[in-house]
């Protein structure tokens, strides 16, 4: 078994540490700066075009040597505070994040992604308006610091005037005004109209962020506006100061306008300070860490693979899991700090939608809260918490609660809309991991499960004999002995659900007669086929995982399996992304891309199969956001005849989950209302008199929904897709049949 994991840990003597990195940044611009102001003085650089801006312009040498005293000064207080920060950061766990040539590309598509708002805009009205205010920042920074470049060039290198200037004052007005509409904006939302993700966040420093940023922006225009009437209107910035021309004609002739452009310009300077003081220490620092958290988040593990641990019989470890900050890796500490409080993953986490204690942004925030009370030194939190929340010790369950810990479906939800990339699920999953292995601290339910796992094979501890007994009644099912040479080209992976649970074995005949009918060539392993571990490793239990993973692995490399199918989704992603940790790989294929390639191939005769309905197709968790399987089934449902596809609110990568997921098919759901019962709902809603499926808890969960929702088969028939799919074809063939015989009668 390979026991190599993302935390090993790495040389670091005589290695710089991020934080110093930080307080060079900061003393380096500092430096810039204060070079920048010395040069202004000394030089003198100043050019007398007819169409140019003059910096400076009425400011007194005092202000003049008070900005460029406190900028740098500023600066420095910034690099340090980040700096205290990072050093935080340090305390976590090593994690292998470099930048390889392999992963590169990767990453600059992660970082383009973030930095172009691509995972913003799928909320469009919040993503525009974050982009107002995003793009129009940086574009006004790019325009202050065009101005002071210009400002030190020589004055036969001096760009900023003529018709450049003038484009120069067309761009900087543009994104001033949509600087102004996107903070306008983003206070309407908060203050007036008050979504619930976010109403539920505001503090007091979102106020603060917000008018401190209009303040700038406001008084960037009032500046411009006395300068120009100041300078009598000068003609080449009609039409190109297009706000602050007009603007300037409603102050023109006023009395004292060098005293007001004086006053509006230190008003805007103070603002800058502030913007720069409060920029470390409040949420506004995402600016920064946001970024960075985007272009670090690609890793050596597929996306639906939880971290890999070394082999629990033979490790030296004392603790597994996490249950204090140090437990956690740099990067989710990280996280915690490029956190933006947005609440998009509140809004989609379907515990929490149902009434459950958990609150996907509150695990990030909580972990953020206790590393910055226990750190040395000690920080700001990520965002301002009640004055009576006391922290004592660095434990994270000084924050995070048990239930919230299981009221996880580990849906991916929350990790898939996040626009940061922010690694919610994986926190999850290594407190859990503590919680079962150290603390024996699960809902008692688990226990029966893990007993079903350990002793019998399976979590509904059923005797494996039963394994294949619902391949009885099929002809041409061959169940292979472990110690024969595996001489089939495809193993069909039935897994527990779909070889003990009653709804679940159709699906499994269902797909062993498509098969046939195609003439792949298939075994099953049936008392010889263990359970995955997807219900142990998800509930934090990883001996029983190992256990059992292991096991199979000597049973297929021993057999000399290469190629897969399942047709749970569960099985699928733990049999093709995490047995690689444990040395078994195989081509592992779902049923529903397996099914999909034998109807494009032409070995699946489609013909005739049809069926007249309108159908619903409910997104697998594990089949989509884990492993980016979307269409796959679609396009199996969508090769029937007669068949009319319609989909329900929430789908695709923002589909809501049944409620079975991590291990929760095993425990009892107590609080609130029931998650299949709120999906299968919404499913209903559609007016679809039929739901597709393709996950064996899928099924469980979402037909005892409609069940709960006095809907009967006659009304809305659940089903597997291979379900609908064989019915289709065999109705198509009676109808064939029934033809032929009228047509010889």
């Amino acid at each position: 078994m390979s026991t190599a994991t993302e935390t090993e840990a790495e040389p670091t003597k005589g290695r710089v540490r991020p934080h110093q990195i930080a307080i060079f940044i900061g003393v380096a611009i500092a430096a810039v700066t204060v070079v920048s102001g010395i040069a202004s003085v000394v030089f003198d650089f100043t050019h007398e075009e007819d169409v140019r801006r003059q910096v400076f312009v009425n400011v007194p040498d005092g202000l003049k040597l008070a900005f460029y005293t406190l900028t740098p000064i500023l600066f420095v207080y910034g690099g340090v505070m980040f700096s205290q920060r990072m050093k935080n950061w340090e305390r976590g766990a090593p994690d292998k994040r470099k930048t390889t040539k392999k992963n590169v590309g990767r990453r600059l598509r992660d970082f383009r992604a973030g930095v172009y708002m691509q995972t913003l805009l799928r909320d469009p009205a919040a993503g525009i308006m974050h982009s107002l205010i995003y793009f129009s920042f940086l574009v006004l920074l790019a325009v202050t610091a065009t101005l002071e470049i210009n400002y030190q060039l020589p004055t036969d290198l001096k760009f900023l005037h003529g018709g450049v200037y003038q484009v120069y004052s067309f761009i900087g007005d543009f994104a001033g005004l949509t600087l102004i509409i996107g903070l306008v904006w983003a206070l309407v939302r908060r203050y007036i109209q008050k979504p619930y993700r976010i109403r539920i966040k505001s503090k007091p420093e979102h106020l603060l962020i917000l008018g401190t940023m209009l303040v700038l922006a406001v008084t960037g225009f009032t500046t411009e506006m006395f300068r120009i009437a100041l300078e009598g209107m000068p003609e080449y910035e009609r039409g190109w100061s297009f706000i602050g021309y007009p603007l300037a004609t409603l102050v023109e002739g006023w009395d004292n306008l060098a005293g007001w452009h004086q006053s509006q310009w230190i008003l805007h300077v103070v603002s800058f300070f502030v913007f720069l003081i409060i920029l470390p220490v409040t949420m506004l620092r995402h600016i920064f860490t946001s970024p960075m958290n985007m272009y670090l988040s690609d890793r050596e593990r597929p996306k639906g693979a939880m971290k890999a641990m070394p082999n629990l019989m033979e490790t030296e470890l004392e603790s597994f899991g996490a249950s204090t900050v140090e437990d956690f890796t740099w990067k989710q500490l990280l996280d915690t700090d490029a956190c933006t409080m947005c609440g998009r993953c509140t809004s989609v986490c379907p515990a929490h939608a149902t009434g459950k204690p958990l609150d996907p942004r509150e695990i990030v925030l909580k972990t953020g809260e206790v590393m910055a009370a226990t750190g040395d030194p000690q920080v700001s939190p990520p965002i301002g918490v009640d004055s009576e929340i006391t922290i004592g010790a660095n434990s994270l369950f000084e924050r995070i609660s048990p239930e919230e810990v299981w009221a996880c479906t580990t849906c991916k939800a929350c990790d898939e809309i996040c626009p940061v990339n922010i690694e919610i699920l994986d926190k999850i999953l290594d407190m859990r991991r503590y919680l079962s292995l150290m603390e024996s601290n699960f809902p008692t339910e688990l226990g029966g499960a893990y007993r079903g796992m350990e002793n019998s094979g399976n979590p509904w501890g059923m005797s494996q004999s039963e394994r294949a007994d619902w391949a009885k009644d099929l002809e041409g099912v061959e169940v292979l002995d472990p110690s024969d040479a595996f001489d089939h080209e495809y193993l069909y992976w039935v897994g527990c659900a779909g070889s003990f649970d009653d709804k679940n074995r159709k699906v499994s005949q269902a797909m062993a007669k498509l098969m046939q009918r195609a003439g792949v060539d298939f075994a099953i392993l049936g008392p010889s086929e263990m359970c995955t571990g997807d219900p142990a490793r998800r509930s934090g239990n990883e001996y029983i995982f190992q256990m059992l993973a292991m096991q199979n692995v000597e049973t297929l490399d021993g057999m000399g399996v290469k190629k897969i199918i399942t047709q749970c989704p569960h099985c699928f992603n733990t049999l093709m992304n995490e047995y690689p940790q444990l040395g078994g790989h195989y081509e592992v294929v779902h049923h529903s891309q397996f099914l999909e390639w034998l109807i494009d191939t032409g070995k699946l005769d489609m013909s005739t199969a049809r069926l007249d309905e309108r159908v619903v197709y409910h997104d697998s968790c594990y089949l989509g956001r884990h492993n980016d399987v979307y269409m796959s089934p679609r396009n199996v449902i969508g090769s029937l005849g007669g068949i009319q596809i319609v989909e329900a609110e929430r789908n695709g990568t923002k589909g809501m989950c049944c409620g079975a997921g991590g291990a929760r098919m095993f425990m009892e759901e107590n609080i609130g209302k029931k998650v299949n019962d709120e999906r299968s709902e919404e499913l209903i809603a559609t007016g679809a008199s039929r739901v597709a499926t393709a996950c064996p808890f899928c099924y469980i969960m979402i037909d005892d929904g409609v069940k709960a929702a006095g809907k009967e088969d006659d009304e809305v028939q659940v089903a597997d897709i291979a379900m609908h799919l064989l019915e289709a074809i065999e109705t198509g063939e009676k109808l064939g049949d029934l033809v032929a015989e009228e047509a010889e009668n």
